[in-house]
Protein backbone atom coordinates (compact mmCIF):
# COMPACT_ATOMS: atom_id res chain seq x y z
CA UNK A 1 0.00 0.00 0.00
CA UNK A 2 1.33 3.45 -0.94
CA UNK A 3 2.24 5.93 1.82
CA UNK A 4 -0.68 8.19 0.86
CA UNK A 5 -3.10 5.27 1.21
CA UNK A 6 -1.63 4.34 4.59
CA UNK A 7 -2.08 7.90 5.85
CA UNK A 8 -5.68 7.94 4.61
CA UNK A 9 -6.42 4.63 6.31
CA UNK A 10 -4.91 5.88 9.57
CA UNK A 11 -7.03 9.02 9.42
CA UNK A 12 -10.19 6.96 8.91
CA UNK A 13 -9.36 4.73 11.89
CA UNK A 14 -8.76 7.80 14.06
CA UNK A 15 -12.14 9.34 13.25
CA UNK A 16 -14.19 7.45 15.87
CA UNK A 17 -11.82 8.50 18.68
CA UNK A 18 -11.84 12.12 17.51
CA UNK A 19 -15.64 12.08 17.26
CA UNK A 20 -15.92 10.67 20.80
CA UNK A 21 -13.66 13.40 22.14
CA UNK A 22 -15.62 16.14 20.36
CA UNK A 23 -18.96 14.91 21.69
CA UNK A 24 -17.70 14.00 25.17
CA UNK A 25 -19.41 14.11 27.56
CA UNK A 26 -22.78 13.37 25.98
CA UNK A 27 -24.48 12.43 29.27
CA UNK A 28 -23.94 12.67 33.03
CA UNK A 29 -20.56 11.46 34.32
CA UNK A 30 -20.62 9.30 37.44
CA UNK A 31 -17.66 9.72 39.79
CA UNK A 32 -17.61 6.79 42.18
CA UNK A 33 -16.26 6.92 45.74
CA UNK A 34 -15.36 3.60 47.34
CA UNK A 35 -16.29 4.82 50.82
CA UNK A 36 -19.45 5.92 52.61
CA UNK A 37 -20.49 9.60 52.63
CA UNK A 38 -18.70 11.94 55.04
CA UNK A 39 -15.18 10.56 54.73
CA UNK A 40 -12.17 12.11 53.04
CA UNK A 41 -12.64 10.33 49.70
CA UNK A 42 -16.28 11.40 49.51
CA UNK A 43 -15.40 15.00 50.44
CA UNK A 44 -12.62 15.17 47.84
CA UNK A 45 -14.84 13.66 45.14
CA UNK A 46 -17.65 16.16 45.73
CA UNK A 47 -15.36 19.19 45.82
CA UNK A 48 -13.62 18.07 42.63
CA UNK A 49 -16.83 17.20 40.76
CA UNK A 50 -18.42 20.54 41.60
CA UNK A 51 -15.55 22.51 40.03
CA UNK A 52 -14.32 20.09 37.35
CA UNK A 53 -17.62 19.78 35.48
CA UNK A 54 -17.43 23.42 34.40
CA UNK A 55 -14.23 22.71 32.49
CA UNK A 56 -15.85 19.90 30.47
CA UNK A 57 -18.47 22.10 28.82
CA UNK A 58 -21.38 24.34 29.63
CA UNK A 59 -23.85 21.48 30.08
CA UNK A 60 -21.49 18.90 31.60
CA UNK A 61 -22.65 17.32 34.84
CA UNK A 62 -20.81 15.06 37.28
CA UNK A 63 -22.57 13.19 40.08
CA UNK A 64 -20.85 11.38 42.93
CA UNK A 65 -21.98 7.86 43.75
CA UNK A 66 -20.89 6.03 46.91
CA UNK A 67 -20.08 2.32 46.53
CA UNK A 68 -18.50 1.52 49.89
CA UNK A 69 -16.92 -1.76 50.84
CA UNK A 70 -13.54 -3.34 51.62
CA UNK A 71 -11.60 -0.05 51.64
CA UNK A 72 -12.49 0.87 48.08
CA UNK A 73 -11.78 -2.52 46.49
CA UNK A 74 -15.48 -3.27 45.87
CA UNK A 75 -15.81 -0.09 43.81
CA UNK A 76 -12.51 -0.70 42.02
CA UNK A 77 -13.51 -4.23 41.02
CA UNK A 78 -16.86 -2.91 39.77
CA UNK A 79 -15.27 -0.05 37.83
CA UNK A 80 -12.98 -2.22 35.72
CA UNK A 81 -16.03 -3.91 34.17
CA UNK A 82 -17.78 -0.66 33.13
CA UNK A 83 -17.87 0.80 29.59
CA UNK A 84 -14.61 2.60 28.82
CA UNK A 85 -16.20 5.75 27.41
CA UNK A 86 -15.25 8.17 30.20
CA UNK A 87 -18.72 8.47 31.71
CA UNK A 88 -17.93 6.26 34.72
CA UNK A 89 -14.86 7.14 36.80
CA UNK A 90 -13.54 6.54 40.30
CA UNK A 91 -11.98 8.91 42.79
CA UNK A 92 -9.70 6.41 44.47
CA UNK A 93 -7.16 6.64 47.25
CA UNK A 94 -4.03 4.69 48.01
CA UNK A 95 -5.64 1.77 49.84
CA UNK A 96 -7.56 0.23 46.94
CA UNK A 97 -4.87 0.58 44.28
CA UNK A 98 -1.47 0.30 45.95
CA UNK A 99 -1.84 -0.88 49.56
CA UNK A 100 -4.34 -3.75 49.43
CA UNK A 101 -2.86 -5.19 46.20
CA UNK A 102 0.35 -5.62 48.23
CA UNK A 103 -1.32 -6.81 51.45
CA UNK A 104 -3.92 -9.21 50.06
CA UNK A 105 -2.92 -12.87 50.05
CA UNK A 106 -2.83 -13.79 46.38
CA UNK A 107 -3.46 -10.19 45.34
CA UNK A 108 -6.69 -8.43 44.41
CA UNK A 109 -9.07 -9.59 41.69
CA UNK A 110 -7.90 -6.66 39.62
CA UNK A 111 -4.47 -5.54 38.47
CA UNK A 112 -4.02 -1.93 39.68
CA UNK A 113 -1.90 -1.06 36.64
CA UNK A 114 -3.48 -2.99 33.75
CA UNK A 115 -7.18 -2.96 34.68
CA UNK A 116 -7.59 0.83 34.85
CA UNK A 117 -6.96 3.98 32.87
CA UNK A 118 -4.93 6.36 35.03
CA UNK A 119 -6.34 9.82 34.38
CA UNK A 120 -4.80 12.24 36.91
CA UNK A 121 -3.64 12.70 40.49
CA UNK A 122 -5.89 15.06 42.45
CA UNK A 123 -4.43 15.71 45.89
CA UNK A 124 -2.48 14.53 48.86
CA UNK A 125 -4.47 13.55 51.95
CA UNK A 126 -2.43 14.19 55.10
CA UNK A 127 -3.16 11.87 58.02
CA UNK A 128 -3.73 12.93 61.61
CA UNK A 129 -3.74 11.02 64.87
CA UNK A 130 -6.91 12.01 66.72
CA UNK A 131 -8.02 10.98 70.21
CA UNK A 132 -11.14 11.11 72.35
CA UNK A 133 -11.57 14.40 74.24
CA UNK A 134 -10.50 12.93 77.60
CA UNK A 135 -7.48 11.03 76.29
CA UNK A 136 -4.96 11.06 79.18
CA UNK A 137 -2.23 13.25 77.68
CA UNK A 138 -1.66 16.99 77.65
CA UNK A 139 0.21 17.16 74.33
CA UNK A 140 1.50 15.09 71.43
CA UNK A 141 4.68 13.96 73.16
CA UNK A 142 2.70 12.76 76.19
CA UNK A 143 0.22 11.00 73.90
CA UNK A 144 3.05 9.09 72.23
CA UNK A 145 4.38 8.09 75.64
CA UNK A 146 0.90 7.00 76.72
CA UNK A 147 0.59 4.80 73.64
CA UNK A 148 4.05 3.40 74.28
CA UNK A 149 3.18 2.59 77.91
CA UNK A 150 0.04 0.64 77.05
CA UNK A 151 -1.59 -1.66 77.83
CA UNK A 152 -2.74 -1.81 74.25
CA UNK A 153 -6.08 -3.51 75.03
CA UNK A 154 -7.16 -0.44 76.99
CA UNK A 155 -6.68 1.83 73.97
CA UNK A 156 -8.50 0.39 70.95
CA UNK A 157 -8.02 2.42 67.81
CA UNK A 158 -10.49 3.10 65.02
CA UNK A 159 -9.88 3.08 61.29
CA UNK A 160 -11.90 3.64 58.13
CA UNK A 161 -11.77 -0.09 57.31
CA UNK A 162 -9.58 -3.16 57.19
CA UNK A 163 -6.85 -2.52 54.65
CA UNK A 164 -7.31 1.25 54.68
CA UNK A 165 -4.39 3.66 55.01
CA UNK A 166 -5.51 4.59 58.57
CA UNK A 167 -5.52 0.88 59.50
CA UNK A 168 -1.93 0.44 58.35
CA UNK A 169 -0.92 3.75 59.93
CA UNK A 170 -2.14 2.47 63.32
CA UNK A 171 -0.14 -0.73 62.83
CA UNK A 172 2.92 1.26 61.71
CA UNK A 173 2.72 3.33 64.91
CA UNK A 174 2.69 0.12 66.98
CA UNK A 175 5.77 -1.14 65.12
CA UNK A 176 7.54 2.21 65.50
CA UNK A 177 6.91 2.16 69.27
CA UNK A 178 8.49 -1.32 69.53
CA UNK A 179 5.48 -2.59 71.45
CA UNK A 180 5.91 -6.24 70.59
CA UNK A 181 2.17 -6.46 69.99
CA UNK A 182 -0.73 -4.64 68.39
CA UNK A 183 -3.44 -2.29 69.54
CA UNK A 184 -7.00 -3.59 69.34
CA UNK A 185 -8.38 -2.51 65.96
CA UNK A 186 -12.01 -1.42 65.38
CA UNK A 187 -12.74 -0.87 61.66
CA UNK A 188 -15.57 1.36 60.40
CA UNK A 189 -16.98 1.88 56.90
CA UNK A 190 -15.65 5.41 56.41
CA UNK A 191 -13.41 8.05 57.92
CA UNK A 192 -16.45 10.04 59.02
CA UNK A 193 -17.85 7.11 61.01
CA UNK A 194 -14.49 6.34 62.64
CA UNK A 195 -14.05 9.93 63.80
CA UNK A 196 -17.57 9.92 65.24
CA UNK A 197 -16.71 6.77 67.21
CA UNK A 198 -13.73 8.55 68.76
CA UNK A 199 -15.82 11.64 69.55
CA UNK A 200 -18.27 9.41 71.42
CA UNK A 201 -15.47 7.60 73.26
CA UNK A 202 -16.25 4.21 71.73
CA UNK A 203 -12.62 4.03 70.69
CA UNK A 204 -9.67 5.83 72.25
CA UNK A 205 -7.84 7.08 69.20
CA UNK A 206 -7.24 6.54 65.52
CA UNK A 207 -5.41 7.82 62.49
CA UNK A 208 -7.73 9.58 60.06
CA UNK A 209 -7.23 11.29 56.76
CA UNK A 210 -7.25 14.94 57.84
CA UNK A 211 -10.23 15.76 55.62
CA UNK A 212 -12.34 13.27 57.58
CA UNK A 213 -11.48 14.88 60.91
CA UNK A 214 -10.85 18.58 60.21
CA UNK A 215 -14.31 19.82 61.19
CA UNK A 216 -14.41 17.77 64.42
CA UNK A 217 -10.92 18.94 65.37
CA UNK A 218 -11.94 22.56 64.86
CA UNK A 219 -15.06 22.03 66.98
CA UNK A 220 -13.03 20.24 69.70
CA UNK A 221 -15.18 17.13 69.35
CA UNK A 222 -11.96 15.14 68.97
CA UNK A 223 -8.42 16.12 69.84
CA UNK A 224 -5.97 16.61 66.97
CA UNK A 225 -2.80 15.09 68.43
CA UNK A 226 -0.22 14.87 65.63
CA UNK A 227 0.17 14.63 61.87
CA UNK A 228 1.79 11.52 60.42
CA UNK A 229 3.80 13.28 57.69
CA UNK A 230 7.02 15.22 58.04
CA UNK A 231 5.41 18.66 57.73
CA UNK A 232 2.69 20.54 59.61
CA UNK A 233 -0.47 21.48 57.74
CA UNK A 234 -1.07 25.20 57.05
CA UNK A 235 -4.66 25.18 58.35
CA UNK A 236 -3.56 23.57 61.66
CA UNK A 237 -0.14 25.10 62.37
CA UNK A 238 -0.25 24.24 66.09
CA UNK A 239 -0.58 20.50 65.56
CA UNK A 240 2.89 18.92 65.48
CA UNK A 241 4.04 15.84 63.59
CA UNK A 242 4.72 12.42 65.10
CA UNK A 243 8.31 12.90 64.00
CA UNK A 244 8.48 15.93 66.30
CA UNK A 245 6.73 14.12 69.13
CA UNK A 246 8.71 11.00 69.85
CA UNK A 247 8.63 8.84 66.70
CA UNK A 248 11.56 10.18 64.62
CA UNK A 249 11.22 9.84 60.86
CA UNK A 250 7.59 8.65 60.90
CA UNK A 251 6.15 9.54 57.50
CA UNK A 252 2.96 8.02 56.09
CA UNK A 253 0.26 9.74 54.07
CA UNK A 254 -2.57 9.22 51.60
CA UNK A 255 -3.48 10.60 48.18
CA UNK A 256 -6.42 10.77 45.79
CA UNK A 257 -6.55 10.13 42.04
CA UNK A 258 -9.05 9.65 39.24
CA UNK A 259 -9.06 6.38 37.29
CA UNK A 260 -11.36 4.91 34.69
CA UNK A 261 -12.06 1.49 33.20
CA UNK A 262 -9.24 -0.03 31.13
CA UNK A 263 -8.47 1.18 27.61
CA UNK A 264 -10.38 4.44 27.65
CA UNK A 265 -9.83 6.36 24.37
CA UNK A 266 -6.83 8.68 24.62
CA UNK A 267 -8.77 11.80 23.51
CA UNK A 268 -11.37 11.22 26.25
CA UNK A 269 -8.69 10.54 28.88
CA UNK A 270 -6.87 13.70 27.87
CA UNK A 271 -10.07 15.78 28.00
CA UNK A 272 -10.72 14.56 31.55
CA UNK A 273 -7.11 15.19 32.51
CA UNK A 274 -7.28 18.77 31.22
CA UNK A 275 -10.50 19.40 33.15
CA UNK A 276 -8.99 18.04 36.38
CA UNK A 277 -5.83 20.11 36.03
CA UNK A 278 -7.85 23.23 35.21
CA UNK A 279 -9.95 22.65 38.33
CA UNK A 280 -6.83 22.18 40.46
CA UNK A 281 -5.48 25.54 39.27
CA UNK A 282 -8.72 27.25 40.32
CA UNK A 283 -8.13 29.37 43.43
CA UNK A 284 -11.58 28.68 44.85
CA UNK A 285 -11.15 24.89 44.71
CA UNK A 286 -7.62 25.10 46.12
CA UNK A 287 -8.91 27.16 49.06
CA UNK A 288 -11.78 24.74 49.68
CA UNK A 289 -9.36 21.81 49.59
CA UNK A 290 -7.03 23.41 52.14
CA UNK A 291 -9.88 24.29 54.50
CA UNK A 292 -11.06 20.69 54.25
CA UNK A 293 -7.58 19.34 55.06
CA UNK A 294 -6.58 18.35 51.52
CA UNK A 295 -3.41 19.41 49.67
CA UNK A 296 -4.04 20.06 45.93
CA UNK A 297 -1.66 18.29 43.54
CA UNK A 298 0.90 20.63 41.97
CA UNK A 299 3.41 18.25 40.36
CA UNK A 300 3.40 17.27 36.64
CA UNK A 301 0.08 15.54 36.00
CA UNK A 302 -0.41 14.01 32.57
CA UNK A 303 -2.01 10.55 32.28
CA UNK A 304 1.52 9.17 31.80
CA UNK A 305 2.64 10.96 34.99
CA UNK A 306 -0.32 9.45 36.85
CA UNK A 307 0.53 5.95 35.67
CA UNK A 308 4.18 6.35 36.68
CA UNK A 309 3.08 7.64 40.10
CA UNK A 310 0.88 4.58 40.68
CA UNK A 311 3.79 2.30 39.79
CA UNK A 312 6.14 4.04 42.23
CA UNK A 313 3.51 3.97 45.00
CA UNK A 314 3.03 0.23 44.53
CA UNK A 315 6.71 -0.22 45.34
CA UNK A 316 6.55 2.19 48.28
CA UNK A 317 3.58 0.49 49.93
CA UNK A 318 5.14 -2.91 49.44
CA UNK A 319 7.63 -1.70 52.05
CA UNK A 320 4.83 -0.47 54.34
CA UNK A 321 3.17 -3.90 54.25
CA UNK A 322 6.47 -5.64 54.95
CA UNK A 323 7.21 -3.39 57.96
CA UNK A 324 3.81 -3.88 59.57
CA UNK A 325 3.55 -7.58 58.78
CA UNK A 326 -0.21 -7.23 58.20
CA UNK A 327 -1.68 -9.58 55.60
CA UNK A 328 -5.27 -9.83 54.44
CA UNK A 329 -7.30 -12.80 53.22
CA UNK A 330 -9.75 -12.63 50.32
Amino acid sequence: MHRRSLLAASAILALPAVARAQSFPDRTITLVSGFAPGGSTDITARLLADRMQGFLGQNARIVVENRPGASGTVAADWLRRQPADGHVLMLNEASSHVLIPNAMQGGTRYNPMEDFTHVAIVANGPLILVAKPNFPAANAAEAVQRLRAGPQDDMPYASSGVGSIPHFAGEAIAVSLNLGGRFAHVPYRSGGLMVESIARGETAWGVAVLASAAAQVRDNRVRGIALTGLERFPAFPDIPTLAESGIPGFDLGNWFAVVGPPRMPAPVTEALNRAINSALRDAQLRDRFLVAGITPWTRPNTPADARAFFQSELEKFKGVVERTGVRMEQ
